[in-house]
C-alpha cells in the first residue's frame, strides 16, 4: 500500500500554504483537499508538488505491505 508523508507539511517548509497554492493556481482545491485527507493523488499531482517542494518522490510517499499482501 502507498502510504504519503505529512505533504502539506513539506510544502509548509518550502513556504507554501494552502492560500498561496489556490491564490497562485499551483493545485486546485479539490487536491489539496485530497493531501490533507491522505488520499490518493495523480503522479502529475506528484510531478508538481516535487517541483514547488524541490524533492524526489520518495521523499513524498512510500511503499507498506499492507495486511494479505506479498512481499
Amino acid at each position: 500500500m502507498i502510504v504519503f508523508v505529512d505533504i502539506m507539511q513539506k510544502l509548509s517548509d518550502a513556504g507554501w500554504s494552502s492560500y498561496r497554492l489556490r491564490r497562485e493556481r499551483k493545485l486546485p482545491e479539490g487536491t489539496i483537499t485530497r493531501l490533507r485527507h491522505g488520499q490518493p493523488i495523480t503522479t502529475e499531482t506528484i510531478d508538481v508538488l516535487c517541483c514547488l517542494c524541490n524533492c524526489q518522490p520518495g521523499d513524498l510517499i512510500r511503499y507498506e505491505p499492507g495486511e494479505g499482501e506479498r512481499r
